[in-house]
């Protein structure tokens, strides 16, 4: 079982997240499932047309690499979403009740990206700073016994 300070500060790269200690507990899930289908709908992303992964924010290095990797129709999707969202902003009117985002049609298609970048940098940043063994045992004066 992680750590507190580890659920709370490094969660993966969208910031802190309890979710995988809530996961965990089915009892916590239950409870907490109702509080989270209620401030979905409260949060009123929903009635402009967005999905979820369209609220993250694309200012970070990360996320606009994983936005470069959608494919070319989720990508227009996206787009789309976006200036339709802005305009009902704008207009301080939420789309017709047919047109919001269904709960079952929120799903996250950006997210998976993003993980799959952290992970590359992550990889990439392991094998930059790898130390060749064999340099290193020379280094220390040590023999190799194998040869």
């Amino acid at each position: 079982m992680p750590t507190i300070d580890k659920m709370i500060f490094g969660n993966g790269p969208l910031g802190p997240s309890l979710a995988p200690w809530i996961r965990q507990r089915p009892t916590l899930q239950k409870f907490w499932a109702r509080w989270s289908n209620w401030y979905k709908n409260a949060a009123g992303y929903r009635q402009k047309g967005y999905l979820y992964d369209d609220l993250i924010v694309e200012e970070n290095p990360t996320v606009q690499k994983a936005i470069s990797r959608l494919p070319a129709n989720q990508s227009y999707d996206r787009v789309f979403r976006m200036r339709r969202g802005l305009i009902q902003s704008m207009l301080h009117t939420p789309l017709p009740k047919e047109q919001w985002t269904k709960a079952e049609a929120d799903e996250r298609y950006l997210t998976p990206l993003i993980e799959q970048v952290v992970a590359e940098e992550k990889e990439r940043e392991e094998w930059d700073t790898m130390v060749v063994e064999r340099l290193k045992q020379r280094k220390e004066g040590k023999k190799n016994i194998f040869g």
